[in-house]
């Protein structure tokens, strides 16, 4: 069996493989609360998705099975061990701007374009292939290879929470949602809010204008690319609406100011990024934020945007004191996901940190929680992910990293991230592709796309990567 050509192999698949892609992008797999059941506990769209999968896997002769609705696995091979493949089928919302329909896998210029077609239907499905290919061409396996199928990677990890508590722990395993060629090291990843609790003194007239309300962003770890304010003034509006068409002429962001029964509000548009990087995108609440620091607001309001002003262009945890950077994973950084601000309720800033794998999480909580008391602000609502690390030297990375070599001809670098995968909650697992090498990140973008010619290579990689770590090899 050791002269299959993995690529030839793929090519006879192209259409088929396609075409069931484009079959499961053309499902609205994005997290739905408010319409749950016990049979979509996380929208009916995100379970047809699953379904999808599941269903494939059983048409192609594979085990399969449904785990609480949430997660599930496709199975090949015989064996004591398994070889665990860990893939999501949700996606994050789709955002305003696209070019072409967000769900119709539209394929043109050598593109597959679709929310997902990237982060993480797209290599999901590299991956399943990559097994039926290696189903298909009968190679002995010593392991089981099971494909296990997330739902809830976008936001909370219930999936895997409910996942692996019924089933077993893989012995290796790889997860094909992030950067090729291998990330051997995640950073943590915790979620906390900022609590501005409601002023209870009289906070009219204090200024040339109110704060109302103030609302960008849906997710802690997505840069958001669009606020709202809501403000009444105390005089003459043409200064202060003109002073806004400036602001976006100079940053080259665009905005809209309505008048609603005497209520202005102001809109923004940002640019989206992962919440990894935030300095990636362009957050429409920080902008805002940042002309509105400019207008005379009332103490509470002006508060709520003093605080948001102390991040703006302050990613690394400067705010809290807490900057920090090791050898392994990089620096640490802060991404505000969520402005909330309500003038009888108060104000909810929610934060999304990506700390390195030897950052000290307890005294970063301690100097957090120091720095919010001493500006009259809450700690809240505090969730975290521990970092993950594979030591470089490992058979799984140096396996991964030689058939990533002679199916690219480049050398297989170890990689860092702040982002989070499913290889964080195997006890031996790294992040394993799809992104190339050079390729623009589009995850969470509008108009995201995954090239063609990428998603056949890295259907070649996986099933390579499938052969070498579970076959026989006697």
């Amino acid at each position: 069996m050791a002269d299959i050509h993995w690529m030839e192999e793929v090519l006879k698949r192209k259409e088929d493989l396609i075409r069931d892609l484009q079959g499961i992008l053309q499902i609205r797999s994005v997290l739905d609360e408010a319409n749950t059941t016990e049979e979509a506990p996380l929208g009916q769209g995100v379970r047809e998705a699953l379904q999808y999968m599941l269903d494939l896997g059983e048409k192609d002769g594979f085990k399969t099975k449904n785990v609480q609705n949430l997660a599930g696995h496709l199975e090949m091979g015989e064996g004591e061990d398994i070889l665990g493949i860990l893939g999501h089928v949700d996606v994050v919302p789709e955002g305003d701007g696209w070019t072409v329909d967000p769900y119709s896998g539209t394929v043109k210029d050598g593109k597959i374009y679709a929310r997902g077609s990237s982060d993480d239907k797209g290599p999901t499905m590299a991956a399943y292939y990559g097994m039926k290919i290696v189903n298909e061409l009968g190679v002995p396996l010593e392991k089981r290879v099971r494909l296990i199928v997330g739902t809830d990677e976008e936001s909370n990890w219930r999936c895997m929470d409910a996942y692996f508590a019924n089933e077993e722990m893989p012995a290796i395993g790889f997860s094909p949602d992030a950067d090729f060629p291998i990330i051997y090291a995640e950073k943590g990843i915790a979620d906390f809010d900022i609590i501005q609790d409601p002023e209870k003194t009289e906070n009219t007239g204090q200024g040339q204008a109110e704060l109302l309300s103030f609302e960008s962003g849906r997710r802690y770890n997505m840069v958001p690319d669009y606020a709202e304010a809501r403000i009444v003034t105390h005089g003459e509006q043409t200064e202060l609406l003109q002073k806004f068409q400036d602001f976006q002429k100079e940053t080259g962001l665009r905005g809209q100011d309505v008048v609603d029964d005497g209520v202005l509000i102001l809109k923004l548009e940002g640019v989206s990024a992962h919440g990894a990087e935030p300095e990636n995108g362009k957050s429409a609440g920080l902008y805002l934020a940042k002309f509105l620091n400019n207008v005379a607001l009332d103490r509470a309001g002006a508060k709520f945007i003093k605080t948001l002003n102390q991040f703006f262009g302050r990613s690394r945890g400067e705010y809290f004191g807490i900057g920090y950077k090791d050898e392994v994973s990089g620096e640490l950084t802060i991404n505000i996901g969520i402005m909330s601000y309500h003038q009888e309720k108060g104000g909810r800033i929610g934060l999304n940190m990506r700390y390195p794998v030897t950052f000290d999480l307890e005294a970063g909580k301690t100097k957090i929680v120091s720095k919010l008391k001493e500006d009259g602000l809450r700690f809240d609502h505090f969730s975290d992910q521990k970092p993950h690390y594979v030591d470089k030297n490992d058979p799984l990375i140096t396996t991964l990293a030689k058939v990533y070599e002679e199916q690219t001809g480049e050398e297989a670098k170890l990689l860092a991230i702040g982002g989070g995968t499913y290889a964080r909650t195997l006890k031996k697992g790294v992040a394993f592709g799809a992104l190339f090498p050079g390729r623009e990140d589009v995850m969470h973008q509008k108009d995201e796309y995954m090239y063609v010619e990428d998603l056949l290579k890295a259907t070649a990689i996986y099933a390579q990567s499938i052969y070498e770590l579970a076959g026989k090899h006697a």
